[in-house]
């Protein structure tokens, strides 16, 4: 089982924000901004192209934590990223959608560049929980 269905299966603790019928969101451990979370379908699709309904079945969630993100963290704006494939930088193999607030005091792709390992990821969930 790959480390994502087992995230889903309550197996590996998470710091869930989202859950529903078909999709399960949770923040990532390693983030580029406060608030980066993953989204993904709770049945194992391995990447965007192997199941042409996977996207459309977690639109929904995305909107839904986007809402969150934006509402919960002050978030300004958003970045949405899906890494499908080795060569395009996927590194587990189950399909997931990247949800990345963004913040005036670093805008633009260029503050997108780099992971924040001095992110709280505690008071980032205890925000979003609230």
């Amino acid at each position: 089982m790959c480390i994502f269905c087992e995230i889903v299966a309550g197996n590996i603790p998470s710091k869930k924000v989202y859950e529903d019928d078909v999709a399960y969101a949770f923040l990532d451990i390693n983030p580029f901004h406060a608030g980066h979370t993953l989204v993904i379908p709770k049945r194992h699709v391995d990447r965007l192209t192997d199941d042409p309904t996977a996207l459309g079945e977690i639109a929904p969630a995305v909107t839904a934590v986007a809402a969150l993100l934006q509402e919960k963290l002050g978030a300004e704006g958003l970045n949405l990223l899906i890494n499908s494939g080795a060569v395009a930088g996927q590194e587990v193999f189950h399909l997931h959608v990247h949800l990345i607030p963004r913040y005036a005091d670093n805008p633009g792709m260029s503050g997108l560049a780099k992971r924040d390992p001095d992110i709280d990821l505690d008071g980032v969930y205890q925000r979003l929980s609230a």
